[in-house]
């Protein structure tokens, strides 16, 4: 078994798609950049010496309009500064949660060709993420 993972398993994906469609839902990532983004050869940003960070952000930049589109938003972001409970090597750059309508709205933009040509960045940005599925609940003073 892998300990760092960009994409989901066959088995994630599935128990995801098994989840309803019609409801809101919250998506965790964290991000852990790679120092140099790793391009496939060919790809018009392959030799341009892009820091993951710099991928990453072409990946909001080319990936945003859909996300909008399908009626994403952020609801909450933030930058990794040490880890409280959990395994002290590790560690993430970056963390965020999207909203989005429901996953049917996440399955349109995965779905959407510009949005698949976007993902190239991600994929090359990242050396390790997790995305996690959350349905939304109250917020307010207590736990």
């Amino acid at each position: 078994m892998s300990d760092v993972f960009i994409d989901p398993s066959p088995a994630n994906f599935a128990a995801f798609k098994a989840l309803p469609r019609d409801e809101p839902m919250h998506m965790l990532n964290l991000l852990l950049y790679r120092d140099l983004a790793e391009y496939p050869e060919g790809h018009e940003h392959h030799a341009k010496g892009w820091s993951g960070r710099r991928a990453y952000e072409e990946y909001g930049k080319t990936s945003g309009p859909i996300f909008r589109r399908v009626g994403g938003s952020i609801v909450w972001r933030g930058a990794f500064q040490t880890m409280v409970t959990g395994p002290e090597e590790r560690a993430w750059h970056d963390g965020f949660v999207a909203q989005y309508p429901s996953s049917a709205a996440f399955f349109e933009m995965i779905k959407d060709p510009d949005y698949q040509l976007a993902v190239v960045n991600r994929t090359a940005a990242l050396v390790d993420s997790r995305l996690i599925r959350f349905q939304p609940g109250s917020s307010g003073e207590g736990f």
